[in-house]
Parts: C-alpha cells; sequence; structure tokens
C-alpha cells in the first residue's frame, strides 16, 4: 500500500510537472524552448514547440487522472515522449544552445544524463 501511494505521488508529480511545461511552451518560455528544436526537424520551430506544449498538457493530465485501467498505457506513452523528445537535448548540446540556465557544455551535458531519470519516472510510476 505505501509503494502504491509513492508511485501515485509520483505520477501526479509528473503530470503536474508536464502541465506546468506544457504550459510554458505556450507561453513566457516559448522562445527558451524553440532553441531545442533541432534545425532538421521539417517544421517551424515555434510550430513544434507549440505542438509539443499541447502535447505535454494532454500528456500531464492523463498522467494525473486517467482511471487505472489506463496508467500502464499512459506510462508507455509518457516515456516514448520523453524519448522522443530527446534528439531536442542533444540538439541543445551539440550545437552550444543556451536556454533555462543551460549556458555551459557541462550543464548541456548534465540534462542529457536526465532524460533517462524521466523516461525511468514515467514508467515506474505508471508500472508494477
Amino acid at each position: 500500500m505505501k509503494n502504491e501511494t509513492i508511485k501515485t505521488g509520483a505520477r501526479i508529480l509528473l503530470g503536474g510537472a508536464l502541465i506546468f511545461a506544457g504550459i510554458s511552451h505556450l507561453t513566457f518560455a516559448r522562445k527558451e524552448f524553440r532553441a531545442q528544436v533541432p534545425d532538421w526537424v521539417p517544421l517551424e520551430k515555434d510550430e513544434i514547440v507549440i505542438y509539443s506544449g499541447i502535447a505535454e498538457i494532454a500528456l500531464g493530465t492523463a498522467l494525473v487522472v486517467t482511471p487505472k485501467k489506463y496508467k500502464k498505457t499512459i506510462g508507455v506513452v509518457a516515456a516514448g515522449f520523453f524519448t522522443a523528445v530527446f534528439p531536442g537535448n542533444i540538439s541543445q548540446f551539440m550545437y552550444h544552445r543556451s536556454a533555462f540556465g543551460l549556458n555551459t557544455n557541462e550543464k548541456r551535458f548534465a540534462r542529457l544524463l536526465f532524460q533517462p531519470v524521466l523516461v525511468y519516472w514515467a514508467w515506474k510510476s505508471t508500472h508494477k
């Protein structure tokens, strides 16, 4: 029971963080997020930021309110999302793009190491 409470709290915290990040994509941090969009993406950077913000709000909401029988599916989708956006973090590192206080190679590299944590968090908070 205690383990389930921790997982529920972790899932809701991750969902809340995604909702906040999604809102920031659409409002006050839009320019910062454009720095993470790789140049090879075939859409305008601002479009990608908007679409990913909407996806994060939807995914975060799903993590918070989804019925128990769908938690695993939402966890897989969230883990996949964090994997799919990883090239943006790599691009930010490779091209030395400063955003979100990541203004050195060391900080940008540390951010790369955090992405697998998000994948694990999404998975672990939704699976037994």
